[in-house]
């Protein structure tokens, strides 16, 4: 057996640099998917969150993000993302469609936008056509897809693997 000493909330991994990462959510059903995907972003410390209509964070999920991460709510995403195409950001889609890209192939860019769709419906068409990119995390079981929330954790953690420092 190893010699293992358990720690709990180990202090946070430094970074050379902010994260130059923005999560963009389109309008959800579940609060609870919004705030697991909070969490793990300011985990992966990420600064900035836009989320769209009616949603909301639940801070005993979302646990510590709501001190970390500055969460801006628009009433749609279109804008938001043409003026972020416009200052620079790469815009990259989580969705199956007949171009995705594998995650397991894909080299996110630095200054990147992560667009995380509906969970019944994923991303609509008019966001689709504003996306630069399109990755998909392939699925070896049941059901045909993951989570919203599970597939965003999945993508911020292959960025974060892509940019360890920053």
């Amino acid at each position: 057996m190893g010699d293992f000493e358990h720690q709990r909330h180990k202090f946070r991994t430094g970074l050379t640099q902010p994260r130059e990462l923005i999560v963009a959510c389109a309008p959800m059903r579940s609060n609870v998917n919004i705030s697991q995907i909070a969490r793990t972003a300011s985990a992966c410390a990420v600064e900035k969150m836009i989320i769209c209509g009616n949603a909301s964070l639940i801070n005993k999920i979302a646990r510590d993000a709501t001190s970390e991460l500055t969460v801006s709510t628009h009433r749609s995403l279109g804008p938001v993302l043409k003026k972020l195409k416009a200052d620079g950001y790469s815009i990259v889609g989580i969705e199956q469609t007949s171009n995705s890209q594998n995650i397991h192939h894909f080299s996110f860019k630095c200054r990147s936008v992560l667009v995380v769709g509906n969970e019944r419906l994923g991303i609509k068409d008019d966001i689709l056509e504003l996306l630069d990119e399109v990755i998909e995390i392939p699925v070896w079981g049941m059901p045909h897809s993951y989570n919203a929330a599970s597939a965003a954790n999945m993508a911020l953690y292959e960025y974060c693997r892509q940019f360890p420092e920053g």
